[in-house]
């Protein structure tokens, strides 16, 4: 199996989640071996997808360098995980992704219309090798070996609404389109609120997440899936482990998992070369694992 890139440069535009502003997003084709690059076109800055280059995960994935850094990552980074692009260029002209609707279907879409092609490379991929976790208090996210790609996602939340959720992914392509892109990220009237009084938020809205009060969703179309919260704690996390560089293969399990977590568990990982080994899926011995990228 070989590395992959879009077949063509594509772009849209949305509002920032936190400014409220418009962001024009641009993806462009990059030769083999390029990895995921962000470009800030506002202030001609590239900085690189790699865990180093994390400086906040309070309310989302943020990466930075040189006093800019580019905020909300992780939806559309989750999208290109599961399309397993290799290599891209991802231009905003602003210092977040857009929102779009609080999922990641617009990415797919996005994906969808610019095609991926096969380059000339084997594409490598991070097989787990040994188990890594980290917990804080009864929160904790973990990596252990697998044969293939799978996500069990826990979360409790002490809201009418949600309560105790749980949803196992299997990975392929096909399944985070139907079960796992449409689901919308979530929060509180009370958060929002408090977030706005900071400057926050100003681009959140009930069309680009669920948000409830403290008995019931406000969105009056309801929810898309009776398990939506936590299928995006999945979508997320898909986002968040995109920082390895690779795609791997593993098992991923997580309750009450978050953004930080999901951060600090990269670290742990790539903390010692007897946690993973990096293989090219081009060879005979790791021919099955090919399948979860099909």
């Amino acid at each position: 199996m070989m590395q992959t890139t879009i077949t063509k440069p594509v772009e849209l535009v949305g509002i920032g989640l936190h400014k409220g502003n418009p962001v024009r997003l641009r993806l462009e084709p990059l030769n083999e071996g390029s990895g995921i690059v962000f470009f800030r076109s506002d202030v001609n800055i590239t900085i690189e997808l790699k865990p180093e280059n994390v400086i906040d995960t309070k309310m989302a994935t943020v990466i930075g360098k040189g006093g800019h850094f580019i905020s909300t990552i992780e939806h559309l980074l989750s999208a290109v995980y599961a399309y397993g692009i290799d290599n891209l260029r991802i231009i905003v002209d602003a210092d977040e992704v857009p929102v779009m609707d609080g999922s990641s279907s617009s990415f797919c879409m996005l994906l969808d219309e610019a095609g991926i092609v096969q380059q000339m490379q084997p594409k490598k991929i991070m097989r787990i090798k040994k188990e890594v976790s980290v917990k804080e208090g009864d929160k904790y996210v973990k990596l252990s070996p697998s044969d293939d790609l799978s996500y069990d996602f826990t979360i409790k939340f002490n809201h009418p609404a949600i309560d105790r959720q749980q949803f196992t992914f299997y990975f392929s392509k096909e399944n985070y389109k139907t079960q796992i892109a449409r689901a919308r990220t979530f929060g509180f009237l009370h958060e929002v609120q408090y977030l706005r009084s900071k400057g926050l938020a100003l681009g959140g809205s009930l069309e680009n997440a669920v948000v409830l009060d403290d008995k019931k969703v406000l969105n009056p179309e309801g929810l898309r899936f009776g398990d939506e919260f936590v299928r995006h704690k999945v979508l997320d996390a898909i986002g968040d482990m995109s920082l390895l560089g690779l795609n791997f293969i593993g098992h991923y399990e997580a309750f009450a998992g978050s953004h930080d977590l999901n951060h600090k568990l990269t670290l742990e990982l790539l903390r010692s070369k007897e946690n993973y080994e990096v293989v090219e899926l081009g060879t005979a011995k790791v021919k099955e694992l090919a399948k979860a990228y099909a």
